[in-house]
């Protein structure tokens, strides 16, 4: 009975180590998966190893190494700053780009199930709707410290990452040609030697466009605003969705002028293109790029996310500008820009009101629906 009594306990002694040894596998529980943005952006996966723990003095790597990206910006820009972000941090961005205006429409109709994380790029006008459409999460980043206050969102919702100003993009070749001067004014697109031969996107899908329409308003007051289109309207070739595509016309010659952002016609103009640039005498509008956090985005990509953000107005996510040949003028005072850029302060720029552009978004490309043009057959 004695032996017998002791085997038993060894027994027990060794089932109860055994228990113990497979309590502490490391593995931890699964996560939910997130189904995918689209077809161009994979979800988050179903599943992530736990990362070892580091050494008490050194950072802490996320766990999650993935985040899902909403972005504005040209398709030819956006590989800079993703994969320089994905080397610096180990956190791969899955992405989907759309235009300011289609990037909105998407966060919107998607409000009830985010498929994304992050909205980048684009001017502030349009966050601003977002924001009053309660499509975004609160966050201000700390490299905020070294923003100028001008750029700043006064709701601290947003944050800034470059600033730029409305344009006249000109074929130096077509003026040339018809031995005409580059326009110096809003009024003198509707000349009638420029039939035809204006570019521009369609504020309903174009943050730069979208500027321009505000910006005209805000010169003129909406009665005489809509009177100045209906004549400009007469003038314009075709619309375009994306902001960016005007300036290539330009570039190419199939249209004279582009009304666009500075920075996206001095790309082409940097490729060799026969484009050069004026700007309006009576006042032009400007954009503050930005970037914010999607209200109720996916749990686990969160801190990736505001890890993104810092990024992107650090002194390193600024300069990238220069390696993209973006052209944008940085918001962070301590960041370097590309050679023959012209700083805001050295044009002839309206007090342009962001907040009010932004409030009124809706109901102003509504009207363009109505008065100028439907969108109903946008060039891409």
């Amino acid at each position: 009975m004695k032996r017998r009594s002791i085997s038993l306990l060894m027994i027990l002694v060794l089932l109860a180590t055994l228990l113990a040894g497979c309590g502490s596998s490391g593995k931890p529980a699964p996560a939910s998966s997130a189904a995918p943005a689209s077809s161009q952006a994979s979800a988050p996966a179903s599943s992530t190893e736990a990362a070892s723990q580091p050494a008490a003095s050194a950072p802490a790597e996320p766990a999650y190494k993935e985040l899902t990206v909403y972005s504005a910006l040209p398709d030819g820009e956006i590989p800079t700053y993703f994969n320089a972000f994905q080397e610096d941090t180990g956190i791969k961005i899955n992405y989907v780009r759309l235009s300011a205006g289609e990037m909105m429409a998407r966060i919107a109709a998607e409000k009830d199930n985010p498929q994304a994380s992050v909205m980048h790029g684009g001017s502030s006008d349009t966050y601003i709707a977002a924001m009053k459409e309660g499509l975004l999460e609160p966050y201000q980043s700390p490299e905020l410290a070294n923003v100028p206050q001008q750029y700043k969102d006064a709701e601290g919702v947003w944050n800034p990452i470059y600033v730029g100003a409305i344009s006249f993009a000109c074929n130096s070749e077509w003026f040339k040609e018809h031995n005409l001067e580059y326009p110096k004014s809003w009024e003198d697109l509707t000349k009638p030697e420029f039939k035809g031969q204006i570019s521009m996107a369609h504020p309903s899908t174009s943050g730069t466009s979208y500027t321009v329409l505000a910006t005209i308003i805000q010169l003129h007051g909406e009665e005489k605003a809509w009177e100045y289109l209906s004549r400009l309207n007469t003038n314009v070739r075709q619309y375009t969705k994306a902001g960016a595509a005007p300036p290539m016309e330009v570039g190419l010659g199939e249209a004279a002028v582009a009304i666009t952002f500075s920075h996206d016609a001095l790309k082409p103009a940097m490729e060799g293109y026969p484009v050069e640039l004026s700007f309006p005498e009576e006042g032009t509008g400007f954009e503050v790029g930005a970037v914010a956090l999607i209200k109720n985005g996916f749990p686990e990509e969160q801190e990736n996310a505001k890890l993104f953000i810092d990024w992107c107005m650090s002194v390193r996510g600024q300069e990238l500008y220069i390696d993209s040949a973006s052209n944008r003028l940085p918001v962070n005072i301590n960041a370097n820009y590309a050679d023959g850029l012209v700083s805001l302060d050295q044009l002839p720029i309206i007090d342009y009101d962001a907040v009010w552009a932004g409030s009124n978004k809706s109901r102003l490309v509504e009207e363009f629906g109505q008065k100028i043009d439907n969108a109903a057959n946008l060039k891409q």
